[in-house]
Parts: C-alpha cells; sequence; structure tokens
C-alpha cells in the first residue's frame, strides 16, 4: 500500500516491526512531491514515533487477529488465559501485562491480539467490576470538595473512592486510567 493511502487504525510492517497508525498528515506543495508525516506507535514495545515519506513509498499492511479468551489464573511468571471455543490455553509472561493484572480476575473475558502466532497483547473491557477489599473509614466533615478516601481492590489495586463506599462493595472501575466508576449493580 501506498504510505498516503494508510489512515489512523491501520497496521502495517517495516524492517521487521509491526506499527499501527495513529495519525496521518500529507503535505503537499507546487514544487515538491506530497510528503506523508505519519504518528505510529511500535506494537511490540508500545513507543510513539513520527515517521515521514515521500508519496510512492509502499508499505505492507498486516491484519492482527483477536480472539475472545477467559483470564484463568497466575502461574508465577506467566497468566493463563482460555480460547473460549477451543479451550486451548496459553501463557503470557505477566512483565507484559503490568497494568492490565491490576484489573484481571477469574474468568475475566478479555481480546488477545495475535500476528502470525505471536502474542503482542490483550484488550480489557473498557470497565470492570471489583470487590472493595479494604477501605479508609469516612472522616466527618471532609466534604469541602468532592469528598475521596483510598481503596483497595480484590487484585490489589489502590483507587480513590466517595466516603459512601466500604468493605465489600462492588464497584465499577475504569481499565484505561484507574479510576473509579460508580457502584456496580
Amino acid at each position: 500500500m501506498n504510505v498516503t493511502e494508510l489512515r489512523p487504525g491501520n497496521y502495517f510492517t517495516e524492517e521487521g516491526n509491526l506499527y499501527l497508525v495513529l495519525d496521518i498528515l500529507l503535505n503537499k506543495t507546487a514544487m515538491r512531491k506530497m510528503v506523508a508525516k505519519v504518528k505510529i506507535k511500535n506494537i511490540r514495545t508500545g513507543a510513539i514515533t513520527e515517521m515521514s515519506a515521500n508519496s510512492g513509498y509502499q508499505v505492507e499492511t498486516i491484519r492482527l487477529d483477536k480472539k475472545k479468551m477467559n483470564y484463568l489464573y497466575d502461574s508465577g511468571d506467566f497468566l493463563v488465559f482460555m480460547d473460549n471455543e477451543t479451550y486451548e490455553q496459553i501463557e503470557i509472561p505477566k512483565a507484559r501485562l503490568e497494568w492490565e493484572i491490576n484489573f484481571l480476575k477469574e474468568n475475566t473475558e478479555v481480546d488477545v491480539t495475535t500476528y502470525e502466532d505471536e502474542i503482542l497483547g490483550i484488550a480489557l473491557p473498557a470497565k470492570v467490576v471489583l470487590n472493595v477489599t479494604h477501605c479508609e473509614p469516612a472522616v466527618r466533615g471532609d466534604t469541602v470538595n468532592k469528598a475521596m478516601k483510598d481503596a483497595i481492590v480484590e487484585t490489589g489495586l489502590k483507587i480513590r473512592v466517595p466516603l459512601f463506599v466500604n468493605e465489600g462493595d462492588d464497584v465499577l472501575v475504569r481499565t484505561d486510567t484507574g479510576d473509579y466508576d460508580g457502584r456496580a449493580n
């Protein structure tokens, strides 16, 4: 594919690296060929960079596969997931999922992203329900601004919650920021 035809959300490979297109700016002047400035994210490392290329530069677009899988358990250095259809189990190194582990509890359904049998990562649901295991007591009169207190949920993540949340309550937590989002029904 010509580099000028790339759009945000496209994936391509370049010199053995896998990239996601975040943004593209096409610049054409009367004196020069069209130049594409592409903001890209390396899928394996997470590094975001910019790449410039003239019109006519070719890149190889790729397709990533996503499978629905359930989180089963933590086996020490690895997290074990099971395919919902084939019951095949895979292990992903814990070091690659340092942020995601804050929201994983047994039977959480995630999308596992792969490219040619290489596991690239997982996509969590936008919000997860977690149980509050420890909570500070509410301090009366502490309501000058939006009154919040510290709480620890079942996965060990520390979050800020409103004063009315108590130990044992189920709360919704956003997986992109790790913030409290409301009470769970």
